[in-house]
């Protein structure tokens, strides 16, 4: 009776609450995806459509160019190449610009610059005007290509962040699509005006950019660093997937800006304000070792990225069709429009793989793609060149590698290396640590 009496007496609180249901037992949900995150991310990245144009295009423009201003293979290589060397200066500004005057007005100028540079390129009437012009939309590529990535991955929420922060490397292959497709489309206009109608055309959607880029909110880590919680506080709201994840990602970006957690006023004083002061001595003066290992990864996965030739076969995709034995510039044009479709398919399939299989197997599996695809593109040309009859068996696989290559990049290297180096840097060295990795 008293071992009754002493079950009778437990406090029903050392006791199950409750009894549990099957839904207790329900795998968790996956939280929706953030709708607003997901749009300004979209906004944010159709900046790069402006860096794949350009060089979408220019592979294409160039053999007109050529023919019409009747210039040298060296002058064409100058041409399409120093892209890289001018976006060097925009995206150098860019890092203090964005700390200075915030990312969404960065991006409202990179949008800017590159329709005078398109319409420089477009009016140009000699080599040394159009020149002039492929500097000036050089400038403005450097710009969207450091801002693109920095804007998204501080409004993103962690569950979607590897997701969205891959969405600049989608649109930049949507733009070498688009510029692919112009190439094509003006083709068959006199020599004098078509490329003039690829190169200048680029500057209409740089305008719609630049307004549809004015709807969206501040990058809440830069209105922290100006000080202004409030704001901030709006705008991760919108863009988290919980309140709690909200509270969290500010209590982190308060800690970061040296803020006291405590301190809930919508503005604050800052000491003084973040423009990207002392960020240079931090990265390259005196950094400690792990900054350091963050800039030695960040920009070595951006030099193998550019090391492994994607550029060149983007630019060059028509010689190398030439080379393989297309010798109709229709043909050609027609043949890269499949090289910018496949590499667009592959990059958003790349974007749903990315924090579904983790970043590490996707990038393994992309660089020996890409090595086994050059190799055999190098095997097959080296046949061609060397017979004195047309293979078709050749030819195909000519085409084939460098539908592989592309495809092989754009599910691993080309995205994963933006993700990964927007991640690894922390807040006060992000805007300046992005422009460093394109230079």
């Amino acid at each position: 009776m008293a071992g009754l009496n002493a079950e009778k007496d437990v406090n029903p609180s050392s006791q199950p609450s409750a009894e549990k249901t099957l839904a207790d037992f329900d795998p968790q949900k996956k939280p929706k995806r953030n709708k607003f995150a997901f749009a300004c991310a979209i906004l944010a990245s159709m900046t790069s459509i402006l860096l794949g144009y350009d060089i979408g295009v220019m592979s294409g423009a160039a053999i007109y160019i050529k023919k019409n201003l009747k210039i040298s293979d060296t002058q064409v290589e100058i041409l399409a190449g120093t892209l890289n060397i001018y976006s060097l200066v925009g995206s150098a500004a860019a890092g203090r610009t964005s700390d200075w005057i915030g990312r969404r007005y960065t991006i409202v100028m990179a949008g800017g610059i590159f329709f005078v540079g398109a319409l420089l390129m477009g009016f140009a009437t000699n080599y040394a005007f159009l020149m002039v012009g492929r500097f000036v939309a050089g400038v403005g590529v450097g710009y969207a290509l450091m801002i693109a990535p920095v804007y998204t991955a501080e409004v993103s929420p962690a569950s979607s962040r590897g997701f969205l922060t891959s969405f600049p490397e989608v649109f930049i292959n949507a733009g070498i699509l688009l510029g692919y497709v112009s190439n094509f489309a003006f083709s068959k206009l006199p020599a004098n005006l078509s490329w003039r109608f690829m190169l200048g055309i680029g500057a209409i959607p740089s305008v719609f950019l630049a307004m549809m880029v004015l709807a969206m909110p501040e990058s809440p880590r830069w209105l922290v660093l100006q000080g202004r919680l409030g704001d901030a506080k709006r705008v991760l709201d919108k863009t988290s997937d919980s309140k709690e994840e909200s509270q969290a990602r500010l209590a982190d970006i308060k800690e970061a800006a040296g803020i006291p957690q405590e301190c809930n006023d919508d503005v604050v004083q800052m000491t003084k304000k973040s423009h990207g002061e002392g960020v240079w001595r931090e990265l390259l003066l005196h950094p400690t070792p792990s900054v350091r290992h963050i800039l030695v990864c960040a920009i070595g996965i951006h030099f193998f990225q550019q090391a492994s030739g994607i550029d060149a076969v983007v630019l060059y995709s028509p010689r190398i069709f030439e080379k393989a034995g297309i010798k109709s510039d229709t043909d050609k044009l027609l043949a890269t429009v499949a090289v910018g479709f496949v590499k667009t398919i592959f990059i958003l399939v790349a974007t749903f793989l990315l924090d579904r299989i983790g970043r590490r197997p996707l990038l393994l599996s992309s660089v020996a793609g890409m090595v086994f695809s050059l190799a055999t593109l190098g095997f097959s040309l080296t046949i061609i060149d060397h017979s004195h009859e047309k293979l078709t068996w050749a030819i195909a696989l000519c085409i084939a590698m460098v539908l592989l290559y592309v495809a092989t990049f754009s599910i691993g290297m080309g995205p994963i290396t933006w993700v990964y180096s927007s991640e690894i840097f922390p807040l006060r060295l992000r805007a300046q640590g992005a422009s460093m990795e394109w230079q």
